[in-house]
């Protein structure tokens, strides 16, 4: 206990009920706890705290009357303290809450857009701003959305926050047939707009990355499990060009022409990379990858404006799917026009 009848607290308790509390006391009321807590419709123990962290956080001059038995203010409180941001911030948490479209329909949506709509309240009322100005002018947009199946993800997430392991039935891309995994949920991920789950397959004793969409079944166990300490997403991701890490180590220089050059230079592809000049205009990228199979569906989606170097197994690779493309789009060219 410090001053009179307050226990003391470090926990935030709600903006609005304080600033209830506060407009009580303003007004020369001269609240007690048990009056508070009756208008507030809670435990006189929540208004303790919330009159701790008034006078303690807030800086609040709160002090208990004795003669009229409630709590009032010693000196001058001019407001109610809120909180201050700056135009550039209330900006970055705008550009935030746009980016919440990607977790629309998790379960992810609804604490953030709770957690949004507390920060809102607490806003000063001196920023005046044409948000309606600001919402036309700023938006994310994802050219392919993926299609989650909401209780699948939920189980996931639920999961992996308590450590559950999983039995799934899954299909690999490209297979007709389903494969029976047990898995140790590590971590869930939203990458580039897409969620993987990063889990300890057993049937592989490796760490191996699942996609929610090609879950048939999912189901608990009925076991724990104790996540790695040194696990770490970062440390998994390092050398590859997207989700799929493997073990190799690979040296990938590709050359671009002057007018895919100018798109390589405003990105960053990868930590390990390193841009060079051409005489042309153009722009050499190398980097130092793990696997190889994303980084040359990449470099298919330049066409003719990349041209791989190193190393000979990725080349080889990219022009045989090349000519697989040209292949298949001589074979469609050259069918006889049927009418349904």
């Amino acid at each position: 206990m410090s001053k009179k009848g307050l226990p003391m607290n470090n926990s935030r308790p709600p903006l609005e009920r304080m600033l209830k509390i506060h407009q009580a006391i303003k007004g020369g009321k001269y609240p007690n706890m048990t009056t508070l807590a009756a208008d507030l419709e809670v435990s006189p123990r929540s208004v303790a705290r919330d009159l701790v962290f008034m006078r303690d956080r807030m800086g609040l001059p709160l002090e208990y009357d004795e003669i009229r038995h409630g709590f009032c203010y010693k000196g001058e409180v001019e407001g109610f303290p809120t909180l201050q941001i700056t135009e550039g911030e209330l900006f970055a948490l705008l550009v935030a809450e746009k980016a919440l479209q990607q977790y629309r329909g998790t379960n992810f949506e609804k604490p953030l857009v709770s957690a949004f709509k507390k920060m809102a309240a607490s806003l000063p009322d001196t920023i005046s701003l044409n948000l309606h100005d600001w919402e036309q002018t700023i938006s994310f947009r994802t050219s392919a959305e993926p299609i989650l199946n909401l209780e699948v993800f939920d189980l996931l997430a639920k999961a992996t926050a308590q450590r559950k392991q999983l039995r799934l039935t899954y299909r690999k891309p490209g297979k007709q047939q389903t494969e029976l995994r047990t898995i140790d949920p590590y971590h869930l991920a939203n990458i580039n707009g897409e969620w993987f789950l990063f889990a300890f397959d057993h049937l592989r004793t490796d760490i191996r990355t699942f996609v929610p969409s090609r879950m048939q079944k999912v189901e608990f166990t009925g076991k724990t499990f104790d996540r790695p300490s040194k696990f770490s997403l970062e440390k998994t991701l390092r050398n590859s060009f997207g989700v799929h890490s493997g073990k190799g180590v690979h040296e990938v220089v590709i050359q671009f022409t002057p007018y895919a050059g100018d798109y390589i230079r405003e990105k960053k592809w990868h930590p390990s990379q390193h841009l060079r000049e051409l005489k042309n205009g153009g722009v050499e990228l190398r980097m130092q990858l793990s696997s190889l199979g994303e980084v040359e569906r990449w470099v298919l989606g330049w066409g003719g404006n990349a041209t791989v170097l190193e190393p000979k197994e990725l080349a080889d690779a990219v022009a045989r799917a090349a000519e697989n493309i040209l292949k298949v789009t001589a074979a469609q060219r050259d069918k006889p026009l049927t009418l349904g």
